[in-house]
């Protein structure tokens, strides 16, 4: 079968191409792809091409396939998976396999199986690693967003605090306590704030900020003051940079407190520096942003370390359990990571994309891989709606569903795109 694909040579070589895939073996699957999000390690792989961990030192010969965030559904089963996997199912994938210790990821360093495709064969190592992960949500792109929420869910789940003694850490948020976002509503602040209200684990009072007011309130909108209250979470929204002692105000919030858990959401060394002051004796700071400087330090009180068992952790990315419990919450409608996306695209749109991602603003962009579609902003649809029918009745979709991309949206999009 052909297979049309974003194929990686190179640093910032990148070529959408036609070929031919192989037949597929007794321990493979072959699979159809609908969506892929692009992911600023997409950006990352691209720009340090063969020097990048993941990427083979072979990969101007033997090109790979972009793209790890991606849903579809699976075409056809080899014998040995047929007890396990049904033709016609959606499926997710967890890439990060660490098959025999190799960092060999689908979307890095396979030649046949990655996101930005129209039908990928998926080798055997990922389903003896229980990495095909079904899918019975009905929205395609819900299922490309499941590897970012799972690293949402992955750093709640390694926030610890100490028990009284003994040296076993009690992991996860402290359940009823004070959790603090900083800088929270960005793209992956919003899910932050939606797993917050949302789980099973929930803190008492969660408190998300930023400096900037339209993206305080857009935030609010989405995930209200009344929605998490159903949940018992009193949610609130500050604007640091109004308060000219952000610590202060903050500590206030917490009734004097501090915060048991504090997740820092952009490598700004300030509000790590903050989120320090702000920690309640025993608590936990998640350096959730990466940054790109290998050099990258904040100043933290190591007295408090010592004296108040205050602690750090860090993570990066999450592991297939956490995708496993992001797929049920989407599917259960207790997740919807639609906040996330802010752009939409085809598969003629990912190589810009990926080379320009850190300058082109917003959040998610959304890949539909079997359509030749701009990148295209959802703010943008209304405008583009005056002179173009596509545009006009997605714009529709997307207002009616609060200025988010939807299923409602994405049906419409597989039924009317044009397709390559």
């Amino acid at each position: 079968m052909k297979t049309k694909a974003v194929r990686l040579y190179g640093k910032n070589d990148l070529r959408v191409e036609e070929f031919e895939l192989p037949a597929i073996k007794d321990d493979e699957i072959l699979a159809k792809i609908i969506t892929n999000s692009v992911c600023m390690s997409d950006h990352k792989a691209a720009e340090q091409g063969a020097d990048h961990k993941r990427i083979p030192n072979d990969v101007a010969d033997n090109p790979i396939i972009l793209g790890h965030e991606f849903c579809g559904e699976i075409v056809e089963v080899g014998a040995k998976w047929k007890d396990s996997f049904s033709v016609g199912s959606k499926f997710s994938i967890q890439p990060a396999l660490n098959y025999k210790g190799s960092l060999a990821a689908p979307g890095y360093s396979y030649p046949y199986i990655g996101g930005d495709s129209t039908y990928i064969v998926i080798p055997h190592e990922v389903m003896e690693l229980n990495c095909l992960l079904p899918y019975e949500g009905e929205a395609f792109f819900l299922g490309s967003l499941a590897e970012p929420v799972s690293c949402i869910v992955g750093t709640y789940h390694a926030m610890y605090h100490t028990t009284n003694g003994s040296y076993v850490h009690d992991m996860g948020i402290r359940e009823g306590g004070n959790l603090a976002i900083i800088a929270g509503v960005g793209p992956m602040g919003l899910g932050a704030i939606d797993y917050a209200i949302h789980c099973d684990r929930r803190p008492k009072r969660v408190v998300v900020t930023d400096i900037d007011d339209a993206r305080l309130e857009r935030a609010q909108t989405l995930y209200s003051i009344e929605e998490a209250a159903k949940g018992g979470v009193e949610l609130i929204y500050l604007n640091t940079k109004n308060t000219s002692d952000p610590v202060a105000a903050l500590m206030e919030l917490s009734e004097g407190k501090g915060y048991d858990d504090v997740l820092v959401m952009a490598p700004v060394a300030p509000l790590v520096e903050q989120a320090d002051k702000i920690l309640a004796r025993d608590g936990c700071l998640n350096f959730f942003a990466g940054p790109n400087r290998t050099d990258f330090s904040a100043m933290m009180n190591f007295y408090n370390v010592h004296y108040a068992s205050t602690h750090i952790v860090g993570t990066s990315g999450g592991n297939t359990a956490d995708m496993t419990e992001s797929l049920s919450m989407m599917e259960k409608g207790k997740l919807n990571p639609a906040s996330m996306v802010t752009h939409i695209g085809g598969l003629n749109a990912v190589t810009d994309t990926v080379i320009n991602l850190p300058s082109i603003p917003g959040g998610k962009k959304l890949m539909y891989t079997h359509y030749d579609l701009p990148l295209t902003a959802i703010a943008d649809f209304a405008e583009l709606g005056k002179t173009d029918p596509f545009y006009k009745a997605l714009s529709e979709i997307t207002e009616r569903n609060n200025g988010l991309w939807s299923l409602e949206a994405e049906q419409y999009l597989l039924k009317h795109a044009p397709k390559h």
